[in-house]
C-alpha cells in the first residue's frame, strides 16, 4: 500500500536535487581614479551642492558677527583674550577672531566659487545653444500628444496658420514653420534666463568680495 510521503520528507528530498542555477550577480564596473574624480566634478558642480556650500558659507559667518575681529578693531580683541584666559586660546587657534580669513572660511568660500562656475558655465553653453536652435517640427501623429485636440473651421490653410501665429505671438512663443503646412512654438526660455543671470550676479558678488578684500584696505586711527 503507497502512502504519500510527509511534507518534510518532500521537502528534504528537493534539497537534495539539483535546484535551478543561481543567477550570476551582475559585476559592477569599477570607477577608477579618473571615474572618482568626475564622479566628484559633478557632485561639486550640481546646484545641491551650490546651495548646500551657500547655506555652509552664511553659517560659517556667524562667528565673525559674534566674536571681535583683528582687522576690524584689534584692541577689543585683545580685551576679549584678557578677560577670557581659558576658552580665548582655543578660539584663536580655529580662527574665530579673524574669520573671513581664515583657511575654513576660504576654503568654504572657493569650493562655493568653483562649484557656481562649474555650473554656470555648461549651462550657459546649452542654454545659448537651445536660443540659436529653430523650434522642433511638429510631430506628424499629433494624437499622441496629451492636450490634441481636432477643430473644424471654414478658413484656409494659410488663414488658420496666420491666426495661431498670431495667438502663439500674444504669449511669446517661439515660432517656426518647417514645411509651410504646420507651425511649431516653443516658450519657457525666459526661466532658465533668469535663473542664469542670478547665478552669474552671485558669482560676481563673490569675486567682487574677494578682490576687495585682497586689494582694499583699512586704517584705523584713535583721537584723543
Amino acid at each position: 500500500m503507497a502512502t504519500d510521503a510527509p511534507a518534510d520528507a518532500r521537502v528534504k528530498q528537493r534539497k537534495k536535487g539539483k535546484g535551478e542555477p543561481r543567477r550570476p550577480e551582475p559585476a559592477l564596473p569599477e570607477l577608477g581614479p579618473l571615474g572618482l574624480l568626475r564622479w566628484g566634478w559633478r557632485q561639486l558642480t550640481s546646484m545641491r551642492t551650490a546651495l548646500f556650500l551657500l547655506l555652509l558659507l552664511s553659517i560659517a559667518a556667524v562667528p565673525g558677527s559674534i566674536f571681535p575681529q583683528r582687522n576690524i578693531d584689534a584692541g577689543r580683541v585683545a580685551d576679549y583674550i584678557a578677560q577670557n584666559p581659558t576658552t580665548s586660546p582655543w578660539l584663536d587657534q580655529l580662527g574665530f577672531f579673524d574669520v573671513y580669513a581664515s583657511v575654513w572660511f576660504s576654503a568654504i568660500y572657493l569650493l562655493l566659487f568653483i562649484s557656481l562656475v562649474g555650473c554656470i558655465v555648461p549651462r550657459t553653453r546649452v542654454h545659448l545653444a537651445a536660443l540659436r536652435a529653430r523650434p522642433p517640427k511638429a510631430p506628424a501623429r499629433l494624437h499622441r500628444l496629451d492636450e490634441y485636440a481636432e477643430v473644424t473651421t471654414s478658413l484656409s490653410p494659410d488663414e488658420v496658420l496666420e491666426v495661431a501665429r498670431g495667438a502663439l505671438r500674444r504669449k511669446r512663443f517661439r515660432l517656426d514653420s518647417h514645411d509651410g503646412v504646420s507651425l511649431s512654438g516653443e516658450s519657457g526660455y525666459l526661466r532658465e534666463s533668469g535663473n542664469l543671470l542670478f547665478h552669474l550676479a552671485l558669482t560676481g558678488i563673490i569675486v567682487g568680495m574677494a578682490v576687495g578684500h585682497v586689494f582694499g584696505w583699512r586704517g584705523d586711527i584713535i583721537l584723543s
